[in-house]
């Protein structure tokens, strides 16, 4: 499976990180909750992060996956927890930034999408 940064060229990397914040995580900390509003999203730069539903594992994502997108792009609660397995380097985009990269960038709004499809897909 494709991670999230695959579908850029790294101009567009550099564009996407400008516009988020760079935030590290410690390993166990877990920056999104099931069933909560969805009011952020990170993209892993480095680490690896358990996704859990209902207290069990149903993926592990590390650098160039976005997490926390489906839930902000459906406007819906979450749909999984994520739990850091490692100490993490990430982009925290908040909702409103995430919503107005995929309204003005198509190829944003697209990989949204496939990376949505192709996990939902295999869930």
């Amino acid at each position: 499976m494709a991670t999230f940064f695959e579908h850029f060229t790294p101009e567009e990397i550099a564009r996407i990180s400008a516009t988020g914040r760079r935030v590290k995580l410690p390993e166990g900390w877990s920056p999104i909750w099931e069933d909560t509003p969805a009011d952020k999203a990170y993209i892993l730069l480095a680490g690896t992060v358990s996704v859990r539903r209902d207290g069990q594992e149903i993926a592990q994502l590390g650098p160039g996956d976005i997490v926390g997108e489906a839930a902000i792009v459906g406007q819906k609660l979450r749909t999984a927890s994520i739990v850091a397995l490692t100490p993490l380097d990430t982009i925290h985009l908040t909702d409103e930034t995430l919503r107005e990269l995929d309204s003005e960038w198509p190829a944003f709004h697209q990989a949204l999408v496939e990376v949505a499809q192709s996990r939902f897909g295999n869930a």
